[in-house]
């Protein structure tokens, strides 16, 4: 008998036939969904650091804002270098990024060998907060002001000196463009990081620093360093009776150091447009700029554009360079 299709039973197969070409579909397009798994920060630091606890908090919110697991991958060391050789080794479908200070491509590449061009390999997303630097005196010396500051290391050439958290940095160029542009003879003495720096620097070993905001202000607030500017263009809300660098008469020292989220440039770009957003979304909020400033930082600014950031990284990168080949710096 041959079967010969009913008005009634050919839509019904038509419609079979149809559901199963547009499955395969579906299939894919929930497989190019983003996020489809745990995304992952890799964070040049230890944990409790700075950037540590931007990263973290930066997760927190885009986790509840996508429903899924956002990691936090700690990876300290060589200038940044063991972090992105993580995200340069990871798929490139925008679950792997890297959270780190500007120094990253700013200064570190003038003082480490990067097996990866900072400017072809990443990209930025989107800079996520931002913190002046705070110049610190050791408590016990005569100094309460940038004026008698200025005074007390003329009066001693060559027998201060000031500290930074690690050579090339721009705790080191601070020091060194002020000491220029004030005319002063101080010794600069590198540290790993600011802790043992500034653990010098209340024993007397050191007599001042240019530090993060970050790590200096519970010490200034316990009176165990003593502020003297900070490098904003405005005064800090935490330090409201600290001038800055350009009320004390140095305005060409301003400058703030920003934090980044970076990928690779060939993750889609839909996707890094998504993460962008989800990234300004979380650092507009209230709880999170309340969290950055009790860190003593600034969210980042959300109209800062991608090529804007891209020039700015460039820029700094360059004036770095022509600084430290001033003074013949060698890395160590």
């Amino acid at each position: 008998m041959i079967f010969k299709p009913t008005s009634s039973s050919f839509p019904r197969r038509t419609l079979l036939l149809a559901s199963l070409l547009v499955l395969p579909c579906a299939q894919v397009a929930a497989q190019g969904a983003w996020p489809s798994r745990p995304i992952r920060i890799v964070v040049p630091a230890p944990a409790g650091g700075a950037s540590d606890m931007i990263a973290r908090t930066v997760a927190e919110s885009v986790r509840k804002s996508t429903n899924q697991t956002v990691l936090v991958d700690n990876k300290p060391g060589a200038g940044g270098i063991l972090a992105v050789e993580s995200m340069l080794g990871a798929p490139r479908d925008g679950h792997t990024f890297v959270l780190s200070p500007n120094s990253l491509v700013t200064e570190n590449p003038h003082s480490y060998k990067f097996r990866f061009d900072p400017f072809k390999d990443l990209t930025p997303v989107a800079e996520v907060a931002s913190v002046a630097l705070v110049l610190v005196a050791d408590p016990s010396l005569p100094v309460t002001h940038l004026g008698e500051m200025v005074a007390y290391v003329k009066a001693h050439p060559g027998k201060t000196s000031y500290a930074s958290y690690s050579p090339g940095t721009l705790s080191h160029l601070k020091g060194m463009q002020f000491s220029k542009v004030a005319g002063l003879d101080m010794e600069h003495v590198g540290y790993k990081g600011s802790p043992p720096a500034l653990q010098d620097l209340m024993g007397g070993q050191v007599q001042f620093m240019f530090d993060g905001m970050g790590t200096s202000l519970p010490l200034i607030k316990s009176g165990k360093v003593r502020a003297l500017a900070v490098t904003s263009a405005r005064r800090s809300p935490h330090l409201p009776d600290v001038p800055t660098l350009a009320e004390a008469g140095f305005p060409e020292l301003s400058q703030t150091m920003g934090t980044t989220i970076w990928s690779t440039p060939d993750v889609p770009q839909d996707i890094r447009d998504r993460f962008r957003q989800e990234l300004i979304k979380a650092i507009t909020t209230p709880s999170v700029k309340s969290q950055f400033g009790a860190l003593g930082m600034e969210v980042g600014n959300p109209a800062q554009t991608v090529p804007e950031l891209e020039k700015s990284h460039r820029q700094d990168n360059e004036s770095t360079g022509r600084m430290l080949r001033s003074i013949n710096y060698k890395p160590a």
